[in-house]
C-alpha cells in the first residue's frame, strides 16, 4: 500500500475511533488495517496511536500527523469534487477549433448558452487546416469532409448541402448553365487539382464525373466565397457560407436538380468516456444550429475512432 493510502487510512481509525470500525468502512479486515497501521509506524519511526483493549488514544507526534491527513484528505476531496462538477456542470475553459466558415455561427450556436454559464470561458481558434490538437490543448474541433487518421474520437453531428453558385456578373458574360458540363472547366473556383467533381441529377439519379482544372484555386473558404462573389468564376459553397448571400442576390445557385455528396460535420474530441459538460453540451448545441440552418442537418452523434 502507497503512502498517501496509508495516510487516508490512519485517519479514517481517528475519525472511526477503533480498528474495527475503520475495517468495516474501508471494506477491509481489521487484521489487515492493523497490519496497515504497524508499517506505517514502522516507516515512521515513532508510535502515533496508543492501543488498549477498549480505545485508540493519538500519541502527540500521531495528533500533528493526522492534522496533515485530515488536510490532504480534505484537498483530495475538494479534487474530486471539482471533476464531478466538470461533469455535471460546464466550467473552466473550452477550447474550440473550427473551420473558418463557421466563424459566423459560433455566437448564434452557443451564445444563449454562454449567457447562461458566466463562469464558462471559450478560446476559439478558426483554421481550414489540421492543427496538432493535443498541442493547442483543443478540447472540441469541428471538421468537414474526410478526416486524417489520429488517435481521436469523431462523431459525426450533420450534413452541410453544396450548392454551385456564381455571381450575377458571370452570369451575364457565360450564361446560366442547364446541365454541369455546360460550365467550362477552367471557370470552377476553389478546387484542388483532381479529375472532376460527381454530380448526381436529383430526377434521373444520372451520375456524371465533370472536369475541373480552375486557374484559382485555394482552400480557405471566406476567400472562395469573395472570389466567387466578385464574378470571377463557379464555386461549390455549403450551405454555410452563402445562405445570406442567396438572399441578398450578391450570388444565385445554378443547378439545382443535380446535386454533389453533402460534407459531413464531424465533431473531434481527445477523449471518449470521460467528455466533460462544457464539451457535451456545446456539441448538443452545435448540432442543433446545424440542423436550423438551411441546406443543413443534424444527425445522432455517430461515433468514429478514426485511430490510426
Amino acid at each position: 500500500m502507497d503512502s498517501f493510502k496509508r495516510m487516508a487510512l490512519f485517519a479514517q481509525v481517528v475519525q472511526h475511533g477503533s480498528l474495527s470500525a475503520a475495517a468495516r468502512a474501508l471494506g477491509m479486515s481489521t487484521s489487515a488495517v492493523s497490519q496497515q497501521l504497524r508499517a506505517l509506524e514502522r516507516d515512521a519511526g515513532v508510535p502515533l496511536l496508543h492501543r488498549s483493549t477498549r480505545r485508540l488514544a493519538l500519541t502527540d507526534v500521531g495528533s500533528r500527523y493526522y492534522a496533515a491527513c485530515a488536510r490532504l484528505l480534505d484537498a483530495a476531496g475538494e479534487a474530486q469534487a471539482e471533476l464531478s462538477a466538470a461533469r455535471e456542470a460546464p466550467s473552466g475553459e473550452l477550447r474550440l477549433s473550427a473551420p473558418l466558415g463557421m466563424a459566423d455561427h459560433i455566437g448564434p450556436a452557443l451564445g444563449p448558452w454562454l449567457r447562461e454559464h458566466p463562469q464558462l470561458r471559450v478560446h476559439l481558434y478558426f483554421e481550414d487546416g489540421w492543427t496538432d490538437l493535443l498541442q493547442a490543448r483543443i478540447d472540441l474541433a469541428l471538421r468537414f469532409g474526410q478526416l486524417p487518421d489520429s488517435d481521436w474520437m469523431a462523431q459525426r453531428i450533420g450534413t452541410l448541402q453544396r450548392w454551385p453558385c456564381a455571381a450575377p456578373s458571370w452570369l451575364q458574360l457565360h450564361g446560366t448553365p442547364d446541365d454541369p458540363l455546360q460550365v467550362p472547366a477552367g471557370e470552377w473556383l476553389g478546387l484542388p487539382q483532381m479529375p472532376g467533381l460527381a454530380w448526381r441529377h436529383c430526377g434521373s439519379g444520372e451520375e456524371r464525373l465533370v472536369p475541373a482544372h480552375p486557374r484559382i484555386v485555394s482552400q480557405n473558404q471566406p476567400a472562395v466565397r469573395q472570389l466567387c462573389t466578385s464574378g470571377l468564376g463557379v464555386a461549390v459553397l455549403t450551405c454555410l457560407d452563402v445562405a445570406p448571400l442567396l438572399d441578398s442576390g450578391a450570388l444565385q445557385r445554378l443547378l439545382p436538380e443535380w446535386e454533389v455528396p453533402p460534407l459531413p460535420v464531424w465533431a473531434v474530441t481527445p477523449h471518449r468516456q470521460t467528455q466533460p459538460a462544457k464539451v457535451k453540451q456545446a456539441i448538443g448545441l452545435l448540432q442543433a444550429h446545424l440542423a436550423r440552418v438551411p441546406g443543413g442537418s443534424g444527425a445522432e452523434a455517430q461515433d468514429r475512432n478514426h485511430g490510426g
